[in-house]
């Protein structure tokens, strides 16, 4: 397992995993025999820190689902999450030792298979990490892959990488075409705020699991919030950099999953190709 994963975001910090128990897939065992009492105990507290704080700032859906993690004064199972998701929408859990490289996780994703980090923080990095740990994982993304439409996005968006993907590597050339949609995802999958009876509401795992940014993203006057609505607002938001280590300015504003699911339901190619025009 030698290939490195990209990461288009800036930060300081590299990544860091131990991929020497990975498949070829990049996929491995949970091992939850080997969580320590600190491990679980890490997992509890920052359960119940980020459960106190959704009512008012997370989208209703994320929270009427959230008990379908199960244990919460312990690491949950992942068969046992399994046995939940899998009826309900499709979609399974596969552990991985951390961030993985683009076509794997992007196979992943296409296949209805969420990849989560099988390792947790220390205690030190309690307030803040900034790599996905198993928490982020877990409570930020994995409570909304019971919602359908959300869950066909999902896979929708990995279709879609694996074929930016062969677009900028094949024949076509499109240059930047991943970097392009990994905008998508950062501003949606990753920190998306969803209008919800007249209010932004969070949806975004980089949202849900953070405590700062929770509160941060939807009562704070710094931030700009802007619409993604329409395919202009699609091509804005695919030609916004980002950082993995800060709070995010914009945060883009979709009005439901449905919607969401629609508006990257056409042949993204025109817009990489608009948008190469652009940057060069």
């Amino acid at each position: 397992m030698a290939v490195k994963p990209v990461i288009y975001g800036q930060s300081d910090r590299p990544p860091r995993g131990d991929y020497a128990q990975a498949r070829e897939d990049y996929t491995c065992d949970q091992q939850h025999s080997t969580y320590t009492a600190q491990d679980h105990s890490t997992y509890a507290r920052l359960y119940a820190r980020q459960q106190a704080l959704l009512p008012g700032l997370a989208c209703q859906g994320f929270i009427d689902s959230l008990p379908l993690l199960g244990a919460t004064d312990t690491i949950p199972r992942f068969e046992d999450i399994n046995a939940r998701l899998l009826p309900a929408t499709g979609w399974q859990l596969v552990g991985v030792p951390g961030l993985i490289p683009e076509v794997p996780f992007f196979t992943l994703l296409s296949e209805r298979k969420f990849p989560v980090t099988n390792w947790i923080r220390t205690p030190a990095e309690f307030d803040y990490i900034v790599e996905p740990d198993l928490f982020h994982d877990l409570f930020g993304h994995v409570p909304l892959l019971f919602d359908a439409s959300y869950a066909d996005h999902i896979q929708a968006y990995g279709k879609g990488a694996l074929k930016a993907h062969a677009l900028e590597h094949g024949p076509a050339q499109i240059t930047g075409a991943v970097e392009m949609l990994s905008r998508l995802y950062w501003y949606t999958i990753e920190f998306g705020l969803l209008r919800e009876g007249g209010q932004c509401r969070a949806y975004g795992a980089g949202i849900l699991s953070s405590s700062g940014e929770l509160a941060h993203s939807i009562r704070s006057p710094e931030p700009a919030r802007l619409p993604l609505q329409t395919p202009a607002d699609l091509l804005h938001c695919m030609a916004s950099r980002y950082k993995i280590d800060t709070y995010q300015n914009p945060y883009f504003v979709i009005d439901s999953f449905d919607a969401l699911l629609a508006l990257t339901a056409p042949d993204f190619t025109p817009y990489y190709r608009q948008l190469q025009v652009a940057a060069a």
